[in-house]
């Protein structure tokens, strides 16, 4: 397959809306079975060989250790419990609505209980609306599903390798259900004091000075996927720092800016992979350079902190 086939959003828009609200059903049951982490990285998913899955959770409440995984290749729920109980349907031919259903059904016949606090879409222009009763988005094509979890795949490596160039604190590469993005994030460990009107859910993915780098598909506000990353609190200037390839371009956002390179731009580079690694290196250095981060000792090129690994041996 080659890296970073071509989707465009315009061609799996009705498949995205309804897939981002299922993984919304089970983010907000691994928000509810899961362990709190700094930043919420107990809430994303992460990838697998056959799509991705919620890891191990349970066992808070009394519930038994259970796991829920999207199957992408057959195109099924997969729900199983620690002991070898399994429940699976498939993902064709579900509403939001079926789907809820099915979801907590199949969890209660494996002894799971769960009960979500707000169990309707979060961030989305039905918030209003429980997951119960959303009838409208249940298209669902297997083809195009299956590509989103190949680019996200495909993604996830060429993340892991930049992630792998800083030795201080970073979360995993995960991704988030909230925007449908797949993100890495950098920390330099300087505290953020929020003001009083930020949100529970932003006053604690922004309490700690950072720098995300990831990807997401588009939507309304931007319709065409792109690799991205901002700074956070933004410095002063940093819309004036260069960035490479010459494609990518500062796209003002809610008040901020983020550093952007379109998919497709990506895509017709010579190096793909080289592009989107030089861009995300390019954001790294505009956003840590103005901020003051000590760029320098928290490289770990290679993935590597050892000096005397990192000499080459004869």
């Amino acid at each position: 397959m080659e890296l970073f086939p071509p989707i465009p959003l315009a061609e799996w828009q009705d498949t995205k809306e309804t897939l981002h609200r299922f993984t919304q059903v089970v983010g907000k049951i691994r928000l509810v079975a899961s362990a709190r982490r700094n930043h919420w990285w107990n809430v994303p998913f992460h990838l697998t060989g056959r799509g991705m899955t919620t890891r191990p959770m349970g066992q808070l409440d009394g519930s038994p250790v259970f796991t829920i995984d999207f199957d992408f290749v057959d195109h099924r729920l997969v729900l199983a419990t620690l002991d070898g109980g399994a429940r699976s349907f498939p993902l064709v031919g579900q509403s939001v609505a079926s789907f809820y259903r099915n979801t907590l059904a199949a969890l209660n016949s494996l002894g799971v209980q769960v009960k979500l606090d707000i169990p309707s879409p979060f961030d989305l222009p039905d918030a209003g609306r429980p997951f119960a009763e959303d009838t409208e988005h249940a298209a669902y094509d297997p083809v195009r599903a299956g590509r989103y979890w190949q680019v996200l795949s495909q993604v996830a490596l060429v993340l892991e390798e930049f992630a792998a160039g800083y030795s201080g604190k970073a979360s995993p590469v995960h991704h988030f259900w909230h925007s449908l993005d797949i993100a890495h994030t950098r920390f330099s460990g300087r505290r953020v004091d929020q003001p009083p009107q930020v949100d529970p859910v932003s006053r604690e993915a922004y309490s700690r000075e950072l720098i995300s780098f990831g990807f997401w598909f588009g939507d309304d506000t931007y319709a065409e996927p792109a690799f991205y990353s901002y700074t956070a609190p933004e410095p002063a200037a940093l819309t004036g720092e260069p960035l490479e390839p010459a494609s990518a371009l500062w796209v003002a956002r809610n008040n901020t800016h983020l550093a952007v390179l379109p998919y497709d731009a990506a895509r017709a580079a010579s190096d793909p992979r080289a592009a989107v690694l030089g861009f995300y290196e390019s954001a790294y250095q505009a956003g840590a350079g103005l901020a003051g981060w000590d760029i320098t000792r928290l490289a770990s090129p290679g993935g590597i902190t050892d000096p005397q690994l990192a000499v080459p041996r004869v």
